[in-house]
């Protein structure tokens, strides 16, 4: 991509950063934050704490948003949870939402909030269940390799990179829309979120670990700039 249309991104994502912090309350900062989805079920949705630093890390280094290195954590249950654009859900076991939460999340990713999930490998099942007990009429779709989300900053000509083999089926990415607007990516049979580990972590070849973080940060613009 051109160095003109990647500066015209970065404006935007900055632009639309400012509008969803102010919209949604957040603290008194121009940082942005990403956060942890708590969740019931029994899933390690605290696996994913140093691979999300990473890619932050991954971001501030390589465009020019100003990032929070060290991600929050949230439960869906309060008011918190609309301090934050964008939260990130991982694990590989069981996800539950309560009545309350399924409300709460409703509320947060029709006003302008996004959920970006990767499945650690595990959480398939309990996931599309409990995404649909949020949105009944929307399902989970896969995106077409020419969808915005694989071209807004890397460009990902074959859709969703292959990072870990998990049962060797293809990487695929789903999205959830809501009147138009893409208000959850899925990823799954990839594991983004191990890629971003440190390199010694799952020892991912220097190639395959970046290509994760530019998948990545491509989902994290996408959300800021829709």
């Amino acid at each position: 991509m051109r160095m003109a249309s990647r500066t015209v991104i970065v404006v935007l994502v900055l632009m639309a950063f400012v509008a969803v912090s102010a919209a949604q309350q957040a603290a008194p900062s121009s940082k942005l934050t990403v956060a942890l989805l708590k969740y019931d079920g029994g899933g390690d949705w605290y696996s994913g704490a140093a691979s999300v630093a990473n890619l932050l890390d991954f971001i501030g280094a390589n465009t020019n948003v100003a990032v929070q290195p060290t991600p929050a954590q949230v439960d869906a249950k309060g008011a918190d949870l609309f301090r934050y654009p964008i939260i990130y859900a991982n694990g590989h076991g069981n996800i539950y939402f309560s009545e309350q939460e399924v409300a709460n999340l409703r509320a947060y990713l029709t006003g302008g909030g996004f959920l970006f999930a990767n499945d650690d490998y595990g959480m398939d099942k309990s996931f599309r269940r409990e995404m649909r007990k949020i949105f009944p009429d929307e399902p989970l779709v896969e995106l077409p390799f020419d969808h915005p989300v694989y071209h807004i900053y890397f460009d990902f000509r074959r859709g969703l990179p292959k990072i870990h083999e998990h049962d060797k089926l293809p990487a695929q990415g789903f999205g959830l829309f809501h009147e138009g607007r893409l208000v959850a990516f899925y990823d799954y049979q990839c594991d983004l979120g191990d890629g971003w580990e440190d390199p010694d972590v799952h020892r991912d070849p220097p190639e395959k670990r970046r290509a994760a973080l530019e998948m990545g940060t491509n989902v994290i613009l996408h959300a800021l700039t829709h």
